[in-house]
């Protein structure tokens, strides 16, 4: 079933890290949800069957008030048939989850948490310029749980210099015994035009190192397969009947609608982004415009986001689905290029599946770049 994303594009801080795309303004937060609400309706045409999964990311959507969330959830279903066992996500941070706050979200549909964690340390939320503190890190799990929200995944982040690999350790500890069933963990990557950029840049901050990364990475993985979790695509782990629904969705290429500034949607064949600015956002809607570009994929192009995406995940790449999809030449340039992997311990081969092995994890991009086709006569 297609999917929804919807950008909302608010946050209360901006973490040196971030380079999404958001406002630490809410000046205009009442116009940018009816702009949302318009461009929701004006996609009407988009899906053809129901919606299996909405997700509301950015910036930080829970910091809207319920009133302006329930105005996205009516525009919605109004628009769409949602199914009944719809998965609704909703990116959070600990400070907004207030039992407060709890309960108004108890009066949405929404049925899945994502809650920006990070780390459990304050000392490294204070060098992310993160807008909470340690201890509503945990306690927001917490009371999310008393309140009745069980579907949760926490966000961490490892390979910054503040990160011992003892530290790492004793988050990833923190995060299996808080009983959350899915957990997302990132190393940080230093984005151009950000604070952490710039600081590396005039060397008031160390540059990442990928030894660190690397080792951080293994230790992840070995402490949550360890605790039951599966490690189901490179950056996600889930205890089984868990995996996050939305995002699977995008690696296997489910076609889903954007909605929002800088938000991107897929059907199979094109990708539809649309501008990383508000203002420009909400005035071509006001003139009833979608403010859309379309990139047309071609075949290649098709392909190449196949590998890339499938190689991250433990369903990995499909050499029937390749031939049926892609044609007799692309199967035979790929069974080509596997052949430099044949010597190496970075590939699981059952039958026409190939994916990663523990260690082909650790050179993900690299091997999938190896398989990408530039061109195809």
């Amino acid at each position: 079933m297609s999917g929804i994303y919807i950008h909302i594009p608010f946050c209360k801080k901006a973490c040196h890290y971030c380079d999404f795309h958001f406002s630490t303004s809410l000046k205009y937060a009442d116009e940018m949800v009816e702009a949302i609400c318009k461009e929701i309706k004006m996609k009407k045409d988009r899906i053809t069957g129901q919606v299996g999964s909405i997700y509301l990311g950015g910036g930080t959507p829970s910091i809207l008030s319920q009133v302006a969330l329930q105005k996205i959830f009516d525009a919605i279903n109004h628009t769409f048939p949602v199914d009944a066992n719809a998965e609704i996500t909703i990116e959070t941070n600990p400070d907004d989850l207030t039992a407060r706050k709890l309960k108004e979200l108890k009066q949405l549909p929404v049925n899945r948490f994502s809650v920006g964690i990070q780390s459990f340390y304050d000392e490294d939320l204070i060098w992310m310029n993160r807008a909470h503190q340690a201890r509503e890190a945990e306690d927001c799990i917490r009371r999310s749980q008393d309140a009745g929200f069980e579907n949760l995944t926490l966000d961490l982040i490892y390979g910054y210099p503040l990160l011992t690999d003892q530290k790492w350790l004793n988050n990833i500890q923190k995060a299996i015994e808080l009983e959350v069933p899915h957990i997302s963990a990132y190393a940080l990557t230093v984005e151009p035009r950000t604070a952490l950029a710039h600081a590396i840049k005039n060397k008031k901050q160390s540059p990442v190192n990928d030894n660190q990364s690397a080792a951080q990475f293994v230790i992840l993985m070995d402490k949550l397969v360890a605790a039951g979790f599966e490690h189901y695509e490179i950056s996600n782990f889930a205890k089984p009947g868990h995996h996050a629904v939305h995002n699977t969705n995008y690696w296997k290429g489910v076609d889903y609608i954007g909605i929002g500034p800088s938000a991107h949607g897929f059907d199979g064949r094109n990708r539809y982004m649309n501008p990383a600015n508000n203002a420009l956002y909400i005035e071509t809607l006001e003139k009833n415009k979608l403010p859309e570009s379309v990139e047309e994929l071609s075949l290649n192009d098709r392909f190449n986001e196949y590998i890339m995406t499938s190689m991250r995940t433990i369903w990995g790449i499909d050499l029937q689905k390749i031939n049926t999809d892609f044609g007799k030449d692309f199967l035979e340039e790929t069974k080509h290029n596997l052949k430099s992997f044949e010597d190496k311990d970075w590939l699981l081969m059952d039958g026409n599946n190939i994916c990663l092995s523990q260690n082909g994890k650790l050179f993900a991009d690299h091997i999938a770049s190896e398989l990408f086709i530039v061109e195809n006569d």
